[in-house]
């Protein structure tokens, strides 16, 4: 039976959001979470760009030694096999390869450089080149495809398919799909190519959780997996991308989603929810807003008179699922109020000491540990938190790449 995946692109993205980002160990921060969280696969960035390279080598030594459990690692690269030949060398088996479709950008954005045979070589010769340097999977992204129309979309997916594509990707580039039309599309492309077809939704009408949702049931009803894009807390250029915790919410708690055979094929482990989005939101400096989905401060939260005593009595009579699944709330040592120590930047190693036994971090080695956690703190530009000083005790060794310059 055809499953739902989960590819959170929060570290490619998420951190291209305007007047937002977030340092190279926060990128590492996410695929922890994720890990935890136990979505699918993580676009963990550019495995093309010179200043991402420590860092992809640092999250290739983390996952090689279990830091992320089963989350699997993909770069994303522009649809050229240039960018794909720079990035092989950093052996990461998961590769999306991203070019413009539709009509409208090959006029506006490419202004006669490219034509649509030119697009579709380009991107073959892309794939065939992620292939031969040993890639295990290979997404193909169709940047604007809901502006696309349908035959060229479908030539452009068999085109990849034949190349050794497993899959291609719909972007919803300018957020102005709908549910009906975007599911009637998945449908579509996903019987005529043979292979799942991709979300990647915008939030620009608000509709990119309700998008997400429609086009993966359309890739379920013509038999094929169905792989949905995600962000933390919904960030993303402009107004967003779909929100990671209301999508997996939607599929397991959205009625008559279960008619449709919608089973999330991913080991999912909500209580890991609300810890990885108060984390995003200290990290990326966006406080939540007070209705966020599942860890908003009003999410769970009653006044009004019927409400309060309906919510008393059973709190399934306000409640669409119980709040306690979602795990608890941060309680970080940084946050204390009153006397506290702390370590980081500036910090000493009796500071160092104090905290990590105070947090039942015995760190696998000690001087290693101290270095980076005052190269992490200088490099975030706020405290550490209790999870990021346990991964920098457990996994010094592998974090090391982090800083070549300084460590190596």
């Amino acid at each position: 039976m055809p499953q739902i995946h989960f590819l959170d692109v929060t570290n490619r993205d998420g951190v291209q959001t305007a007047r937002t980002g977030l340092s190279k160990f926060g990128k590492t921060m996410v695929n922890f979470y994720l890990g935890k969280l136990g979505v699918a696969q993580s676009e963990i960035g550019f495995p093309f760009l010179f200043h991402e390279v420590p860092y992809v080598r640092a999250q290739v030594a983390l996952a090689e030694a279990g830091a992320f459990g089963e989350l699997r690692l993909s770069g994303w690269c522009r649809g050229v096999a240039q960018d794909v030949e720079k990035a092989l060398p950093l052996r990461l088996a998961h590769y999306n390869l991203s070019i413009s479709t539709s009509d409208y950008m090959i006029a506006n954005k490419f202004r006669g450089r490219l034509d649509r045979d030119t697009i579709i070589r380009e991107m073959t010769a892309a794939v065939r080149a992620a292939k031969a340097g040993g890639a295990a999977t290979v997404g193909v992204n169709a940047e604007d495809g809901s502006r696309t129309d349908d035959e060229f979309l479908t030539e452009f997916a068999l085109a990849a398919k034949e190349a050794g594509a497993d899959r291609v990707r719909y972007c919803d580039t300018i957020g102005g799909d709908t549910p009906d039309r975007i599911r009637e599309r998945f449908a579509k492309l996903a019987a005529a190519v043979a292979m799942p077809v991709e979300t990647h939704c915008h939030n620009d009408l608000g509709l990119a959780v309700a998008n997400s949702v429609s086009g993966a049931l359309g890739d379920l009803e013509a038999g094929q997996d169905a792989w949905i894009n995600t962000c933390i807390n919904g960030v993303g250029e402009r107004a967003g991308n779909a929100d990671l915790l209301s999508t997996i919410l939607a599929f397991r708690h959205g009625f008559g989603l279960d008619e449709h055979g919608a089973r999330i094929g991913d080991p999912i482990d909500l209580s890991w929810a609300r810890r990885f989005a108060l984390w995003a939101s200290y990290a990326l400096g966006q406080p939540l807003p007070y209705n966020q989905v599942g860890a908003g401060r009003n999410a769970f939260a009653h006044e009004s008179g019927i409400h309060a005593d309906g919510a008393l009595k059973d709190h399934g009579n306000y409640e669409l699922y119980d709040e306690a699944t979602l795990g608890p709330f941060p309680d970080d040592w940084h946050a204390r109020p009153g006397r506290v120590v702390l370590t980081g930047e500036y910090g000493g190693k009796a500071g160092f000491r104090h905290v990590m036994d105070g947090l039942g971090i015995e760190p696998v080695d000690g001087e290693l540990s101290f270095k980076l956690v005052q190269l992490c703190n200088a490099m975030t530009g706020r405290p550490l938190t209790d999870d990021e000083l346990r991964l920098i005790g457990a996994y010094p060794r592998e974090l090391e790449p982090l800083f070549p310059d300084l460590l190596g």
